[in-house]
């Protein structure tokens, strides 16, 4: 392994994106992906003397190992990040909105930081519903899971990236299999046909138009009878479109509200910026994510994050001539 600094860097810059993605399915937060990744190059260049010695990893599985173990390092120091439904009972709209509460928020993931290269194949293990599940396997069947089933190491190569044997991972993946069919009923590849994201898209473009319109009858044709809307970091979520809207009757933020496009966890999101009474310009309310199956919105999660904008290179205000863009 070579000494010089910038030729180590420029090897791992090759594999930034998976580690930083892999990073993120392991601990459910952005944020701490990026810390974890310039954690996994700290540890690899200070071991890189090792690696040669060693020889017998390739530099990605290599790599791999490094930030998996960096990942269960910070996992064990932590509880699990969570949504408001693992937190909360659905809410009745005619309450009062809970106050933001201090608990390790499950966070969205930038599209833009997806290799394009690797987008299809990542859709799935990307999407919230199947991130936000795993958060609650036990670390090592996690970590299993995700190296056999998305990073594509074989069981044997997987037990050697853990430092156990193949029947230990055989056994955990077996278990971490059975734990999210139960969190994850309606699996993507159960369904008939996937949305493509072109379709998602105008799914979402739809919603988002009778959002603003107000139109509940138009949101009834898009939106599941069962559909679960959330907000965090309040623990605060409404089970349906008739609560969702009797919620929003009663607590909308005053003010004229804009719809920007974005892109999160490889699925359809909105950037909402709100230009409250008197204020003379849209400032970032609250980043939406859709998840869409056959033609109907079956979920959204509002992260009311203003500081989230600035990690998805979304502008941090805009004038009261922009118009909603979707």
């Amino acid at each position: 392994m070579d000494d010089d600094e910038t030729t180590f860097s420029a090897l791992f810059e090759r594999h930034r994106r998976e580690l930083r993605a892999h990073c993120y399915r392991m601990v459910g937060s952005f944020e701490d992906s990026e810390d974890l990744v310039q954690e996994t190059f700290a540890r690899a260049w200070r071991a890189r003397a090792r690696f040669g010695r060693e020889g017998r990893w390739s530099f990605r599985a290599w790599l791999y190992r490094i930030a998996t173990n960096a990942c269960l390092d910070h996992v064990a120091r932590r509880e699990p990040r969570v949504l408001p439904v693992d937190v909360a009972l659905a809410a009745d709209p005619e309450d009062d909105v809970p106050s933001v509460a201090d608990v390790p928020w499950f966070e969205p993931y930038p599209d833009r930081l997806v290799d394009p290269h690797e987008a299809a194949v990542a859709r799935e293990t990307l999407e919230i519903g199947f991130v936000a599940a795993i958060q609650h396997l036990p670390a090592r069947q996690r970590a299993a899971l995700i190296l056999r089933d998305v990073a594509g190491f074989s069981a044997r190569e997987t037990a050697k990236l853990l430092g156990t044997s193949v029947p230990a991972v055989n056994s955990g993946l077996q278990r971490a299999r059975s734990r999210l069919r139960e969190r994850l009923p309606s699996r993507r590849d159960e369904w008939p046909r996937p949305d493509t994201p072109a379709e998602q898209r105008e799914v979402a473009r739809l919603y988002v138009e009778a959002i603003e319109r107000r139109d509940f009858g138009a949101l009834a044709a898009l939106v599941s009878e069962d559909a679960r809307f959330s907000f965090p970091p309040r623990p605060l979520w409404y089970d349906g479109l008739d609560a969702f809207r009797r919620g929003s009757a009663k607590h909308a933020a005053p003010g004229e509200h804009l719809f920007v496009a974005a892109g999160a966890n490889l699925q359809p999101a909105v950037a909402i910026y709100l230009r409250a009474p008197g204020d003379a310009r849209y400032r970032p309310l609250a980043l939406g994510v859709l998840r869409i199956k056959q033609a109907r919105v079956v979920e959204v999660v509002d992260w009311s994050r203003p500081d989230l904008f600035e990690a998805f290179g979304l502008p941090m205000s805009f004038p009261p001539s922009h118009r909603s863009n979707l």
